[in-house]
């Protein structure tokens, strides 16, 4: 079985920091646990940066630095060249499938599905992450 290749939408990212009990910190704490892979490029992890320093403000600046450093580590890297721009209304969701485009990825993990309308045609899922922890099996 092929394991599942992901872009994490800057939604999930915000989620994590904000609670530990849901299915975001669940996704987060798995992405290093070979279960799947997923990718990023400059812009999105700029767009987390940037959403989450707006939306948590709670959170220490080194603090979110240390989640995007590991997120850097980990993730595979993707260059865009905005070769399908635009796709959809909001161009910092362009950026999420850029990088499900050029990843080769299988599925965008999102609480904004209607947001995606349209990747369908790319061949790309869109699951929350209660939805993609189940099809990994780890949510019984």
């Amino acid at each position: 079985m092929q394991i599942p290749h992901v872009v994490i939408d800057t939604n999930v990212v915000i989620s994590t920091m904000r609670s530990r009990l849901g299915a975001s910190f669940k996704l987060l704490s798995l992405i290093d646990s070979q279960k799947f892979e997923f990718s990023v490029s400059v812009a999105l992890v700029l767009e987390y940066e940037s959403a989450l320093m707006r939306s948590v403000p709670f959170i220490p600046r080194a603090d979110v630095e240390i989640l995007l450093d590991y997120i850097c580590e980990i993730a595979n890297h993707q260059k865009t060249f905005y070769l399908w721009r635009p796709v959809l209304r909001d161009p910092n969701d362009d950026l999420v499938v850029e990088v499900a485009i050029a990843g080769n990825c299988d599925t965008i993990v999102t609480f904004n599905r209607r947001d995606f309308d349209g990747t369908q045609r790319f061949g790309i899922r869109i699951m929350t992450p209660r939805e993609f922890l189940d099809q990994i099996g780890e949510i019984q």
